[in-house]
């Protein structure tokens, strides 16, 4: 089933609810937003319906966020989408959905962090309590949790892609930044708690800073590397030095160029689906791209001009220097 195949709509909705979880039935229902997985439908002020509605993966993500985010979400500085109930699949609606805590505040890809050392303070906090050593029996990473380096032939096509589109201007310091995050040594720590995917779209913004983490469907236990890659892909210029040393423990230097990297990977994405369109998936939006551009902007800047034999820095792992 795809999105062209079922019409989501309030009417459908409030037949979910009336059918299975009847004492939320007379709330009122409107449209939240359409994503990349799933539909978010308000319920009242104060609750949200997600359907999924466009990827058969969405199926098993929200029944993991059923499952382990409860007992998460107490220990988090920011809020979240806590799931509250379960909804099984129907004739109606072949497919399992759940209702969540409405969490308020604008997506940062349509409004971004403009005050950076609250919003370092404020990113790193949360992945500080995130981050903690995941029990045994959870959920593992998708494509995101093995090596960097086997997404070196993903990265290095839509590298090509972005730049025979003219997306990206510097596709060499790019590339150094990648190849230096792939060559760095893996993760040897415990398997932490992880967000999974922090991209803007994901992360919620007010007066300027964070507010809070929605879509926990990637969560997994792994390398801490993907989530801190937030440092260069949501936070505004000059604050990954303050996120560096706010989260804790400071990660090590081979830790940082991993992050680098899964910055790259999200910013060339961010770049192909929010202004190349590329897949043509229903949850990609023209706002994705000025972040991915922001990003790689950050990423670049940290790399050795011409010269320098185009490697990067590593005087300037996790640092930000924008251009000037």
């Amino acid at each position: 089933m795809t999105h062209n195949q079922i019409e989501v709509t309030a009417e459908l909705v409030r037949h979910l609810l009336r059918d299975q979880h009847p004492d939320l039935a007379d709330r009122p229902v409107r449209l939240g937003a359409r994503g990349w997985d799933n539909q978010l439908w308000r319920l009242g002020d104060d609750l949200a319906v997600r359907l999924p509605w466009a990827t058969q993966s969405a199926d098993a993500l929200l029944r993991k966020e059923h499952a382990w985010l409860p007992a998460l979400a107490p220990c988090l500085p920011l809020p979240v989408p806590v799931p509250q109930r379960l909804g099984e699949p129907s004739e109606r609606f072949p497919r399992p959905w759940i209702v969540t805590t409405w969490v308020p505040g604008e997506p940062a890809d349509r409004v971004p962090a403009t005050r950076a050392a609250e919003a370092a303070d404020a990113l790193a906090g949360f992945l500080t309590a995130l981050h903690r050593p995941a029990p045994d029996g959870a959920p593992v990473g998708r494509d995101r949790g093995g090596p960097l380096a086997d997404h070196a032939e993903g990265v290095a096509r839509q590298l090509a892609s972005a730049t025979d589109m003219g997306l990206v201007s510097d596709p060499d310091a790019v590339r150094a930044v990648w190849e230096d995050a792939a060559a760095a040594p893996e993760w040897e720590g415990p398997a932490l708690w992880l967000h999974g995917d922090l991209h803007p779209a994901n992360v919620l913004t007010a007066d300027g800073t964070f507010c809070g983490v929605i879509d926990f469907g990637d969560l997994f236990a792994g390398d801490p590397a993907i989530d801190l890659a937030a440092a260069w892909t949501l936070l505004p210029d000059g604050a990954a030095d303050r996120f560096r040393h706010a989260y804790q423990p400071t990660p090590d230097a081979a830790t940082l160029r991993r992050a680098r990297g899964w910055a790259v990977w999200r910013a060339l994405s961010g770049i192909l689906i929010g202004e190349a369109g590329v897949h043509g998936r229903p949850g990609g939006k023209a706002t994705w791209g000025p972040p991915a551009h922001a990003a790689l902007r950050r990423l670049v800047a940290t790399v050795r001009r011409p010269g320098e034999h185009g490697q990067v820095s590593t005087e300037s792992v996790g640092r930000i220097r924008p251009h000037g």
